[in-house]
């Protein structure tokens, strides 16, 4: 399939409302995207309670509080992500969230999706790595703060654990929100991509929509981007996510740039034929010719259009006898 799959990245943008985060799919929908992801965690089971937030944090939200208390004033019940993947369901979208604790990842497995997430902090995290490969469904792993190295033991422990390479995305990644440009190093992906042999994506955290939209340019198969209802709404990740204009924007670039991409065989399209004959040139009279005369480089010129002798004829014809008479501009067929 020529087709990105589109992640639309709530996360925790919702900041802790059901309504704000049913109201991101529904909005996520009208944009054109594939997947609306969320982020299902207990805080009490992700961070201790004296962990500091990250200076991404302690910046895009102006407090210095630890991170359990942040985590805990945007965190979802149970309850309400089975109301949001019943929302998914009804809007057509598909429903997936990065598990953050083993508690979350027992729960989601209860909601059937459809594929895995891995978040980039959970790189490093083998038995959460192991369970999910286990579960013998497609799983795509995000590579903030990664090496090659690390990419391919994580590609190890998943095959190991029974997943085919097939049933593997890795997204190239710069874990910092926003991610200034010099830091992207999209050609990365590539690197990823001759390094492992699995498909590659892109999880962007750049501003705008122009670093996800190159990457489909260059091979991207997925691409993940956060987005909020509005960047003037509190919360640690908001600043680095698109609005809903933006988000749509995104979606009908991709969708462009994977309808020119088109397919790697160099051919004349159907399209250019009308425009060859026209667009291209041919040999024609630069003054006139009598018939048995021999015919220099100073008789003929090139001239469009191109349902003449091809200019590609040019030896041939200087040096020869002209087989009949030419008046200035008549195009020659053969000589």
């Amino acid at each position: 399939m020529n087709k990105t799959l589109i992640i639309a990245e709530a996360g925790v943008n919702h900041n802790g409302s059901l309504e704000r985060a049913t109201e991101m799919i529904i909005t996520a929908k009208k944009a054109g995207v594939d997947i609306v992801k969320f982020q299902t965690f207990k805080a009490q089971n992700l961070v201790t309670q004296t962990a500091e937030m990250a200076q991404y944090q302690k910046t895009n939200t102006g407090q210095n509080q630890s991170q359990y208390a942040m985590l805990k004033e945007i965190e979802l019940s149970e309850k309400d992500f089975i109301q949001l993947k019943n929302v998914c369901d009804s809007e057509g979208v598909e429903f997936l969230s990065t598990a953050f604790d083993f508690e979350s990842l027992e729960f989601l497995k209860n909601l059937n999706m459809k594929r895995w997430k891995i978040p980039s902090g959970e790189l490093t995290n083998l038995p959460y790595i192991e369970w999910i490969a286990r579960q013998n469904v497609p799983v795509i792993f995000s590579t903030g703060m990664a090496s090659i190295e690390e990419i391919l033991e994580i590609k190890n422990v998943l095959i190991s654990n029974g997943l085919k390479e097939d049933m593997i995305t890795v997204l190239h990644c710069t874990t910092e929100y926003p991610a200034p440009l010099n830091s992207i190093n999209l050609k990365a992906m590539n690197t990823i991509k001759e390094k492992t042999g699995l498909q590659i994506g892109y999880s962007d955290h750049s501003m705008g929509v122009s670093i996800p939209v190159a990457a489909v340019a260059l091979g991207a198969r997925v691409i993940e981007k956060h987005f909020t209802l509005s960047r003037t709404l509190p919360g640690p990740d908001h600043v680095a996510s698109l609005e809903p204009d933006e988000l749509k924007q995104m979606v009908d670039l991709i969708r462009e740039v994977e309808i020119g991409l088109g397919s790697s065989e160099k051919k004349i399209s159907d399209i250019e034929l009308k425009n060859r004959l026209v667009a291209r040139k041919s040999i024609v009279a630069a003054r006139d010719i009598v018939k048995g005369q021999v015919i220099t480089e100073y008789d003929i010129t090139t001239k469009r259009p191109g349902t003449g002798l091809s200019p590609m004829k040019w030896h041939s014809v200087i040096g020869s006898l002209a087989k009949k008479n030419y008046s200035k501009d008549d195009l020659f067929e053969d000589n």
